[in-house]
């Protein structure tokens, strides 16, 4: 895969790699008929043509980055959501050359491939399986205290069958992000058995139960027929979530760690106070990831407690949970024997769902610490790659929340700056970072200049884009103030540097040429009547601002070499008027023109 970045320590992952990948969990499919083939042959298009995923440092003009994005490959960006990640179009052929050169600009955090990734499904076993998970996890003893209920499930997926019994009453609204609307309908069955695997609705007599079954669920397709999905599909739906409600969010697919564009997703999520939840993935190998503080990687066991053979493995695993042999709801309103680490995943989010249950009180991160400290210790002793701190327990976990007080956080970040420094000179867009640490978490970093804030970074390594000619050459003062989730807040030591920007004189002392075209002076006029003006200037229009004023009073303005104005004369009294229009230059030129008509 083509994935470059300036300064975030996230793992990059070659084309070859991403390739076999896509394609071997497209291969386990084979079981599935037609769908799976359909699946091979659509991992060959690794990544989307004519788009590209790009973070630019906070506090960066909008225009300054559309300049960047125009000079890198004549890209066009959207931001997603309330984030500042930004999906970018551009001509098909381009992607790769442009991400290269966008990861040597100093006022862009990184720029990666937009990835065409598979969901985590391993195989489809045609026999009724009983549900040897739930009392593996100690399902039923958490259940006597808490069922999900108050919590919200994001499932990232194909869609959902709104129909099937044993999701009545259990669904909020969602979102289809392939094809834009609020269609999230299952398209394929993936998203219908992970979301039972999670949260299929409890004690209700009949299907299934599900570790979860009093939680929400919220529906958003990122996904097509075929299981695949993009990276750009994934942010936005994360982010949306995250904006909508979801505490805890779900993703089944292959590949997920790899993209600083979801990571980045998954700490906006975080830092709203939400949980994301990755399956590891179905090659049984490790595909090199780093590990990760803003996402829930998860493996898969088997009912011995062993890692399941097609698991993925590494430093990025945190948990696992049971992911051969699952019953779950698919489409049809029909039951499913189900297996991979699209399962295991939803099975730890539904435990951290129940945690929340049990005690709301508790942080996203005193759950998270619940689920790494209760749970049990497979293979060497602590976190291992093959089972991170180990297999999910929902009975210790709930028993541990419900113990756990939630004390409030009384200690304050660190933080300083760390570039520019001090005395330094400096002029145009200045690139600003800044060094911040907290016992449990940085959620945000403000930088201001001479007391006014420029931007705000909620990600680590806090970046920031300064223009510099918003102030007055001469001393300026930058501070960095860093926020816990706490509110406790800390706010650096100043850096003063001296801003030394280019002052432009204009010798241009020619002021523009406007006229009033209609009507014409001393006309008597009624009806309505089309007031016409025009200008030219020596530097040509594009800098004029016109303004009509009609008897002192301003009733038009325009940018360039025209304006015109309506002005229904039957409805004012008799008598005379007088137009006014003003024209001034770029340099601050001006000239004007009027003429008087009767009523």
């Amino acid at each position: 895969m083509m994935h470059t970045k300036n300064s975030r320590t996230t793992p990059a992952v070659n084309t070859h790699r991403m390739s076999g990948l896509a394609l071997a969990a497209a291969l386990a499919l084979l079981g599935a008929g037609p769908a799976a083939a359909q699946a091979a042959g659509a991992a060959q298009a690794e990544y989307a043509q004519g788009r590209i995923l790009v973070m630019p440092r906070a506090g960066l003009p909008d225009a300054a980055l559309a300049r960047i994005l125009n000079d890198n490959g004549k890209g066009k960006g959207r931001r997603v959501g309330k984030s500042n990640l930004h999906i970018v179009d551009l001509p098909p052929g381009l992607e790769k050359q442009s991400i290269e050169k966008l990861a040597r600009h100093p006022h862009i955090e990184f720029a990666e491939l937009d990835m065409r990734v598979p969901e985590s499904l391993a195989a489809n076993d045609p026999y009724v399986g009983s549900q040897w998970h739930l009392p593996k996890i100690g399902a039923s003893q958490a259940w006597d205290v808490a069922q999900g209920s108050g919590v919200t499930i994001a499932i990232l997926d194909s869609g959902i069958d709104t129909k099937h019994p044993d999701f009545s009453g259990r669904l909020v609204p969602g979102y289809n992000f392939v094809d834009k609307n609020t269609n999230i309908e299952d398209v394929r069955s993936h998203g219908t058995k992970v979301a039972g695997a999670a949260a299929a609705t409890l004690n209700n007599a009949l299907g299934v139960a599900s570790v979860a079954g009093q939680a929400k669920i919220m529906p958003v397709r990122i996904s097509d027929s075929t299981g695949y999905t993009y990276w750009s599909n994934m942010a936005a739906g994360l982010t949306w979530a995250a904006d909508n409600g979801a505490r805890i969010a779900n993703m089944s697919f292959n590949g997920v760690a790899g993209s600083s564009s979801v990571l980045s997703a998954a700490k906006y999520m975080k830092d709203r106070g939400g949980l994301s939840f990755v399956s590891a993935g179905n090659d049984n190998k490790d595909p090199g990831y780093a590990n990760t503080d803003v996402m829930i990687i998860v493996s898969a066991t088997d009912s011995n407690d062993a890692k399941s053979s097609f698991s993925n493995f590494g430093d990025h695993v945190h948990l696992s949970a049971p992911g051969s042999g699952i019953y779950s709801t698919t489409w049809g309103q029909t039951y499913a024997s189900v297996s991979g680490t699209s399962f295991s995943a939803p099975v730890a989010a539904a435990v951290a769902a129940l945690v929340m249950s049990a005690n709301p009180k508790l942080t996203n991160t005193q759950v998270e610490q619940i689920l790494f400290k209760t749970a049990v210790d497979l293979g060497a002793a602590g976190r291992d790659i093959y089972f991170g701190y180990g297999r999910v327990d929902a009975a210790k976990a709930v028993a541990m929340a419900l113990s756990t007080v939630s004390t409030a956080d009384t200690t304050a970040p660190t933080v300083s700056v760390s570039n520019p420094l001090a005395s330094s000179t400096v002029s145009g867009l200045v690139p600003v970072n800044a060094n911040a640490s907290d016992n449990v978490g940085v959620t945000k970093v403000e930088l201001r200049v001479n007391g006014q804030l420029v931007a705000t970074d909620s990600a680590s390594p806090f970046a920031f884009s300064w223009d510099s000619t918003a102030v007055a050459n001469g001393m300026a003062s930058v501070v960095a103030t860093a926020y816990d989730a706490a509110g406790n807040s800390t706010t650096s030591s100043t850096v003063s540097v001296n801003v030394a920007n280019a002052t432009v004189t204009s010798t241009d002392s020619t002021p523009p040429v406007v006229k009033i075209t209609n009507p014409l002076n001393g006309t008597k006029v009624s009806g309505n009547v089309k007031v016409m003006v025009s200008a030219s200037d020596n530097a040509g229009t594009s800098g004029i601002r016109q303004v009509l004023y009609m008897n002192g009073k301003s009733v038009a303005t325009s940018n360039g070499g025209t304006l015109n104005f309506g002005w229904n004369a039957s409805k004012a009294a008799v008598g005379s008027y007088t137009f006014k229009a003003v024209a001034t230059d770029a340099a601050g030129n001006a000239s004007s023109t009027s003429v008087t008509v009767t009523r």
